[in-house]
């Protein structure tokens, strides 16, 4: 996958938790786990997603997904069916964190495999 690609993707699952996350209750997608589970993954997911798409901007890619992480959790509460948690703002900062973390370490793997590769050929 091209780093763009991977960029149009980054940013169009960090959409589409936003929309989950401010629709209706009603309307928000449950997996048969925990909803504490639900927003591990799902920022682990982007946050994984932004620091592959932008290795070499991981501040920029942490910045995104960290204020996206306490930005739904502000915006909930504009919503009268929705509120806001620092608890689960939280939750979803850790997700992001991880995901992150193992991203942009396997972009400086990825980085190392391709260098190697290329000068012992």
């Amino acid at each position: 996958m091209t780093n763009r690609a991977l960029q149009i993707f980054a940013w169009t699952v960090l959409l589409a938790i936003a929309a989950a996350t401010l629709s209706p209750i009603g309307l928000r997608p449950h997996l048969p786990m925990g909803v504490d589970i639900e927003r591990v993954l799902a920022f682990f997911v982007v946050g994984l997603l932004f620091a592959l798409a932008y290795p070499r901007h991981i501040w920029f890619a942490a910045l995104v997904v960290l204020l996206g992480a306490f930005g739904l959790e502000l915006l909930q509460e504009l919503r009268a069916d929705r509120h806001g948690r620092v608890h689960d703002a939280l939750i979803k900062s850790a997700g992001a964190s991880m995901g992150l973390g193992i991203g942009w370490l396997g972009a400086q793997i990825m980085n190392r495999w391709r260098f190697l590769r290329g000068r012992y050929r």
